[in-house]
C-alpha cells in the first residue's frame, strides 16, 4: 500500500480553504461541497406538502443533526426532573435556552441552557415502551394511579426505571396486567396522546418554508433490553405520515419481527416510510448479531439480509454510552492493536469489570454488586452490556461486525450487515448536540452537578460516559426527504462531538493530483463513489484508489486535524477476517496540526478475489476530556480521586468516522 499524493490544502469551487495549520479558516459548511452535474439533473421530490428549498445543492451539503434524543416523556429520562419535552428538545436544538439544572426550592429548574451553536436536524427518540404505563402512573386522574405499582414507580426516579424496565429484560416481554388490564388496551390507550404530542412537537418544528433551515422527524426508540443486553434501536420516519402508535418491543421483540410490524403499519403504498439504527452495539454481547431466533436455513438467511438491507442501512459508532467502533483482542480478527479504539471505551477485553446490580423486590430497589472479566462470547451470546459487563462478541463493534457481513456475504450471497455509520448524544436532558467536553452538563440521571458527573454512575454513565457524537449527512438540502434519502444511501458520517468535514470517495481512474484539483468532488462522484458505495468489477489490473479529506471544525476554539487514517477490512481465502489502519495524511505525532488534509491512496495490496471495505477516519490533535473541566469547577480541596489519581485519562483524541465503501468481487452493480 502506499501514499500516491497528499495534500493540506486544496480549492473547492467557490471557496478556497487554506493551510496546513494555524487559526481556522471561516468556511461556510455550505460552501464545501460542489455539485455533480449528473445531480443537478434529478431534482428532489417531496414525500408530503412544503415549498422548495432554497438551499438546494446540486453538490451536497454537509448537515449535523442528532438522531437519539430523549425527554421527560420517557420512563428513564434525566429530563423527568427539569420537566424538558420535545418541544423543549427542538427548541434547544435550534439555539433556543431551555429550563435546566439546578432544581430550585420549588422543585422547578432554576438554571438554563442554550446550544453552543444550531443543529441541522433532529429526531427525538423517546421510547415507544411505556408512554401509556408512564402516563397512568402520573396523571392522578388515571384508573391505575393509585395502584400499588405506581406507587412504587414515584418512590424515586430511579426505581420507577427499574420497576418499567424489569418488563424489556426478559425475552418474552408482555405488559403489566395490574397496569394495562389483561389485554394491555389501557395502556396502548393512554399512550397515544403522548405519542400525539411527540409527532405534534416534529411537525411544528419542521421548517417548510422555502428556507428550509430545520428539519425535524417523527421518531422513537425501540428499546429491547433482553439479558441486561442492549438490542435497541432508533426508528426514524420519513414524514408525518406515521402510525397511530409505536411498534416497541414488548410488540415485536426480534428486529425481523420489528420490521415485519412495521411494514404493517407504515405501508409506502400509503405514504409512510422508515428506517430503524441501531446502537449501543457495545453493549449487545452479541445479540446484534443477524438471524436471532430463528431457523438458520439459506433462504431465511437471505429473507433476513435483504429485510435488514432494505430497513436498516446504518448504525451508531458513538454516543455518550461509548465507542462502538472496534476493541482489541479479538482472536477471531487478525490486526494490530489500535489505542484510538480505546477513547471513551467502555468495554476492554481481559478487563475485571465491577458492576452494580439492581433488582425489584416488591416495590424496594435492591442494589449489590458483582465482578467478572470480560471475555469473548464466541459463537454464544451474553448479558449484562448495559452495566458494562458480559461478552464481547464481533457484531458488538463496527469494524470487526462489518467483517462479519463480509463472512456471510461469501456463505448466502447478501450481506446482512452492510451498515453506514453516524453518531449521537443519546441524551436523556432534553439537550440534542449538546457535545461541547468544555460544558457538558449531563444527559441522564444522576449527572446534574460536576461532583456527580464525576463518579461511577447508572449503567455506563458519570465518569465512564462522555458528551456524545453527532450525525452528519451529505444532502442536496435541508429536508426531511433529502436527508431521508441520504440515510437510505449511507453517505452519511459520524463525529464524536466536533463538527468535522469529511469527503471519501473511491473508484478505480482517480488522478493522482485529484487534491490540487478544484473540481475534486464532482470528479469524485463521477469517477467512482462516495461513502456508503460499492466498488463493483474490478478492472483487469487495477487496484481501488481512495480519495480522502477534511476539513476541522470551522467552530470557535476547536482543535486541529491531526491524521487522516484508512481503515480496511477484508476476508482472505481461507475466510479469515482482517483489519489494518492505515495513515494517509498527516502523522500520529503531535504537531501544529491542520485546517484540512486530503490525500489520494492507492491499495496497492488490493486481491480481486477477496471482499473487503474500507472507511476514513479522522483524528484531532489531544484536547481536554470533559472530567478536566469539571475537576476545575471543584474546589481542589473537594475533587474526587479521579481528578488527581490518573484513573481516568485527562486528554482525548476527537474522531470523525465516514460510512465505509465496500468491494464486492464479482457482485452486480
Amino acid at each position: 500500500m502506499r501514499t500516491v499524493s497528499v495534500c493540506a490544502a486544496f480549492t473547492f469551487a467557490l471557496v478556497t480553504l487554506n493551510g496546513c495549520s494555524g487559526e481556522p479558516t471561516d468556511v461556510p459548511q455550505s460552501d464545501i461541497a460542489p455539485a455533480s452535474v449528473a445531480l443537478a439533473e434529478h431534482p428532489i421530490v417531496y414525500s408530503e406538502p412544503r415549498e422548495p428549498c432554497l438551499d438546494y445543492t446540486p453538490l451536497r451539503k454537509p448537515l449535523f443533526g442528532d438522531l437519539h434524543v430523549h425527554t421527560s416523556f420517557s420512563f428513564d429520562a434525566a429530563a423527568n426532573t427539569t420537566g424538558g419535552t420535545p418541544v423543549d428538545a427542538h427548541n434547544f436544538a435550534r439555539g433556543e435556552a431551555i429550563p435546566f439544572w439546578p432544581i430550585g426550592p420549588d422543585g422547578n429548574p432554576a438554571g438554563t441552557f442554550r446550544i453552543d451553536r444550531p443543529l441541522d436536524f433532529l429526531a427525538v427518540t423517546d421510547h415507544g415502551e411505556f408512554l401509556g404505563e408512564r402516563a397512568l402512573c402520573r396523571d392522578p386522574d388515571s384508573p391505575r394511579y393509585d395502584s400499588a405499582f405506581c406507587q412504587g414507580t414515584r418512590v424515586s426516579e430511579r426505581q420507577g426505571m427499574m420497576m418499567m424496565a424489569a418488563v424489556i429484560t426478559t425475552e418474552t416481554p408482555s405488559r403489566i396486567p395490574e397496569l394495562c388490564g389483561e389485554d394491555g388496551q389501557l395502556c396502548r390507550d393512554y399512550a397515544k396522546p403522548p405519542w400525539q404530542k411527540i409527532v405534534r412537537a416534529a411537525e411544528e418544528a419542521y421548517d417548510r418554508s422555502e428556507r428550509c433551515e430545520f428539519t425535524s422527524f417523527v421518531a422513537y426508540e425501540y428499546t429491547g433490553t433482553p439479558g441486561t443486553s442492549n438490542y435497541h434501536r432508533n426508528v426514524i420516519f420519513r414524514n408525518g405520515n406515521v402510525p397511530e402508535l409505536p411498534v416497541s418491543y414488548i410488540d415485536a421483540p426480534i428486529d425481523s419481527k420489528l420490521w415485519a410490524a412495521l411494514d404493517e403499519v407504515c405501508r409506502e403504498d400509503d405514504g409512510c416510510d422508515y428506517l430503524t439504527i441501531p446502537h449501543n452495539s457495545n453493549l449487545a454481547n452479541g445479540r446484534m448479531a443477524p438471524y436471532m431466533a430463528m431457523e438458520r436455513t439459506l433462504d431465511n438467511k437471505r429473507a433476513y439480509a435483504n429485510q435488514r438491507l432494505r430497513r436498516e442501512p446504518i448504525m451508531e459508532i458513538f454516543q455518550h454510552k461509548g465507542g462502538s467502533e472496534c476493541v482489541n483482542g479479538l482472536s477471531s480478527v487478525l490486526a494490530a492493536p489500535d489505542e484510538l479504539c480505546d477513547v471513551e471505551a467502555v468495554r476492554v477485553m481481559g478487563r475485571s469489570e465491577t458492576y452494580v446490580t439492581r433488582i425489584i423486590e416488591g416495590s424496594q430497589l435492591v442494589t449489590g454488586e458483582a465482578t467478572e472479566t470480560t471475555v469473548s462470547c464466541g459463537d454464544g451470546i451474553g448479558s449484562n452490556g448495559m452495566l458494562g459487563a458480559g461478552c464481547i462478541h464481533e457484531t458488538d463493534f463496527i469494524r470487526s461486525g462489518l467483517l462479519v457481513g463480509l463472512t456471510e456475504e461469501r456463505a448466502i450471497g447478501v450481506n446482512p450487515i452492510k451498515l453506514g455509520m453516524i453518531a449521537a448524544t443519546d441524551t436523556h436532558a432534553a439537550t440534542p448536540g449538546a457535545v461541547l467536553e468544555s460544558d457538558w452538563r449531563g444527559a441522564v440521571s444522576g449527572e446534574a452537578t460536576p461532583q456527580e458527573r464525576l463518579q461511577p454512575g447508572l449503567l455506563t454513565s458519570g465518569i465512564d460516559g462522555n458528551p456524545g457524537g453527532l450525525a452528519g449527512i451529505w444532502a442536496v438540502e435541508n429536508s426531511r426527504d433529502a436527508i431521508f434519502d441520504a440515510m437510505k444511501r449511507k453517505e452519511v458520517f459520524g463525529t464524536s462531538g466536533p463538527r468535522i468535514v469529511p469527503r471519501f470517495f473511491g473508484g478505480w481512474e482517480y488522478d493522482d493530483d485529484l487534491c490540487e484539483n478544484p473540481t475534486l468532488v464532482e470528479q469524485g462522484y463521477q469517477a467512482g463513489v462516495p461513502m456508503g458505495g460499492d466498488l463493483t468489477v474490478a478492472p483487469t489490473g487495477a487496484s481501488p484508489i481512495f480519495v480522502a479529506y477534511a476539513a476541522r471544525d470551522p467552530g470557535e476554539n476547536s482543535t486541529p486535524l491531526q491524521q487522516l487514517q484508512l481503515v480496511k477490512g477484508w476476508i482472505d481465502g481461507d475466510g479469515q477476517m482482517h483489519n489494518t489502519v492505515i495513515t494517509i495524511a498527516g502523522a500520529p505525532a503531535v504537531g501544529t496540526g491542520h485546517d484540512t488534509l486530503c490525500s489520494v491512496y492507492r491499495d496497492e495490496s488490493f486481491d480481486r478475489d477477496q471482499s473487503a471495505y474500507y472507511y476514513l477516519r479522522v483524528v484531532e490533535n489531544p484536547s481536554a476530556r470533559w472530567s478536566v473541566y469539571d475537576c476545575q469547577r471543584i474546589a481542589e480541596s473537594e475533587r474526587p480521586a479521579v481528578c488527581s489519581d490518573g484513573s481516568y485519562p485527562s486528554t482525548i483524541q476527537e474522531m470523525a468516522w465516514t460510512s465505509p465503501i465496500w468491494y464486492r468481487p464479482g457482485a452486480n452493480p
